[in-house]
């Protein structure tokens, strides 16, 4: 399977937003939730993470050299799993966005507890 379209797992700078937006927004719209909601930059090379409000589709924005590159994914039968929205935007990693884009839920990715022992002599 091609995934050479899909961000990379190195990617800095990744951010989810988590209410959702209307689709026919496009990159200008989207820039335009970057930089006013969000008050980040959009030029600066992060990667914004969108969803429509039926969660079965996704819109990646990202600015490269000298222009905006946009990511669309639709499913067809599913839908993601989009966390709550409780903040406005949750940074991500590479993996984690790869993942979402897979159908996980990220929200569950947790580690296991970390267990702290000491030994009594």
């Amino acid at each position: 399977m091609n995934r050479s379209f899909r961000p990379a797992n190195n990617m800095p700078n990744i951010y989810l937003y988590r209410e959702p937006v209307d689709f026919r927004k496009s990159f200008r719209g989207l820039a335009a939730i970057v930089e006013q909601e969000l008050e980040h930059n959009p030029f600066d090379g992060g990667l914004y993470a969108f969803t429509n409000r039926q969660r079965n589709k996704i819109k990646c924005l990202f600015w490269e050299d000298n222009g905006f590159v946009l990511y669309y994914k639709s499913l067809a039968e599913e839908k993601f799993r989009w966390p709550q929205p409780d903040d406005e935007i949750l940074p991500l990693s590479g993996q984690q966005i790869n993942w979402l884009l897979d159908g996980y839920d990220i929200s569950l990715l947790k580690g296991h507890k970390k267990l702290y022992y000491e030994a009594s002599f």
